[in-house]
């Protein structure tokens, strides 16, 4: 037990957290909930947990500055390249296929859980490479994290950041700045960041394509169910869903 983080606390806080976004937090990984209440109580000047618990459950707003720090926003341009060699292989072809004569023209993707931003640009310079003429794409980013949604919305990134963009892309998609790279305007008028919580519904439907990698693995099993039925209804009948490697829908009894 922790000096700092008491079991009955610690029992309330995982509870409040859980029941608000569907991240899951164990002995494990307590530590990382111990931390960031460490800062928050910091920030607000406070050395009591249970009237910063009383705080949250009145203010929205310092709810989700918490949700956001216990969030992992670990991401980089192009991760998982099978990922995106399949969507511009086999995906994208076969979308144009499926919508054959139809007048519909625009893949619409939306992007969750898409931290700060390199995901969504990444597909947004995939399918500006791939569609053919006439076509357009329109993708929704979203997060629970208010800070990460800032940074993909400015679409600056230092040099580090950049490192997983093949070479003919980066000149061509993005604007050379000091100590970094600026995301292009013809990209980033292709993106909409959003902020969005996995455990409410997003409002959108007939998406053709759904990426949400590396997410789950922070929900427990209902929570993870809960999320994946959502997708389901936020998806068109001939569409297609990414998840992390690491993650899986065997075993889950969901509407795939």
């Amino acid at each position: 037990m922790s000096d700092f983080l008491p079991d009955a606390e610690f029992e309330l806080y995982r509870k409040l957290i859980y029941d608000e976004s569907g991240i899951h937090f164990s002995a494990t990984n307590r530590s990382i909930l111990e931390s960031r209440l460490r800062e928050r109580l910091r920030e607000k000047k406070s050395d009591s947990l249970r009237d910063y618990y009383a705080l949250i459950t009145k203010d929205r707003e310092e709810l989700k500055i918490l949700l956001d720090s216990v969030t992992t926003n670990l991401t980089r341009f192009f991760r998982n390249q099978p990922h995106f060699d399949a969507l511009e292989k086999f995906v994208v072809p076969e979308l144009i296929r499926i919508r054959g004569a139809s007048s519909d023209r625009k893949i619409r993707v939306w992007s969750a859980g898409c931290s700060t931003g390199e995901e969504p640009y990444t597909i947004a310079i995939l399918l500006r490479e791939v569609l053919p003429p006439g076509w357009s794409c329109e993708i929704v980013a979203s997060d629970i994290s208010l800070k990460s949604l800032l940074v993909g919305k400015e679409g600056f990134y230092p040099d580090s950041r950049v490192v997983g963009v093949p070479e003919p892309y980066l000149p061509k998609y993005f604007e050379r700045k000091p100590n970094g790279w600026q995301i292009r305007d013809e990209i980033k008028k292709l993106v909409r960041f959003d902020y969005h919580n996995l455990k409410n519904d997003s409002g959108l439907r007939n998406m053709d394509i759904v990426f949400c990698r590396n997410v789950l693995i922070y929900f427990d099993e209902a929570a993870q169910k809960a999320a994946v039925e959502r997708f389901y209804e936020t998806m068109g009948p001939k569409s297609f869903l990414f998840i992390g490697h690491s993650e899986s829908l065997f075993g889950m009894n969901t509407r795939f």
